[in-house]
């Protein structure tokens, strides 16, 4: 009778185990991290990680610079600052975690993963588009792929 409840229940319990999200959030004093755990030590500016990126296609990095958006949908990915000011794409390993959906803008972040030179399609740049709130007429003119460093994060800190 004992196993037969236990084999009556074992699906539940793994079904269960199954549906916890991976994202782990934790409150560090200054900093919350969502993804893998990393720490601060070790993170590159945005001038420094750009030279040594110089002439990559790709690169291991560990990274501190400035948000400018995330996903107004799920916060399935943000944008960084570049030393120029334009903004590098920023997605989450796996699909793996997500960050607030606001209040992000301005906020330093210490991001750690890959990089990768890629080109986006014109359709992905629309979606990016309507994902961040932009107007039908601007995400219409956007009409030509896009070549730019992406960075696919492991694990990220923001301060709070």
């Amino acid at each position: 009778m004992k196993h037969l409840l236990l084999l009556l229940l074992m699906p539940f319990a793994i079904g269960v185990h199954a549906q916890r999200s991976k994202t782990a959030i934790r409150s560090a004093g200054a900093y919350t991290s969502y993804g893998d755990a990393i720490r601060l030590e070790g993170a590159m500016t945005m001038a420094e990680f750009e030279k040594a990126a110089a002439g990559k296609d790709s690169l291991d990095a560990k990274v501190a610079c400035e948000i400018i958006q995330s996903c107004a949908k799920k916060g399935c990915w943000m944008t960084v600052k570049t030393t120029d000011g334009t903004p590098m794409m920023v997605r989450f390993r796996d699909y793996g975690f997500f960050v607030p959906k606001q209040g992000l803008e301005g906020k330093q972040v210490v991001m750690q993963g890959r990089a990768r030179k890629e080109e986006t399609s014109v359709a992905m740049l629309r979606h990016y588009a309507e994902d961040a709130g932009k107007s039908k007429e601007e995400v219409e003119a956007i009409d030509k792929p896009e070549v730019s460093w992406k960075f696919e994060a492991d694990g990220v800190l923001i301060k709070n």
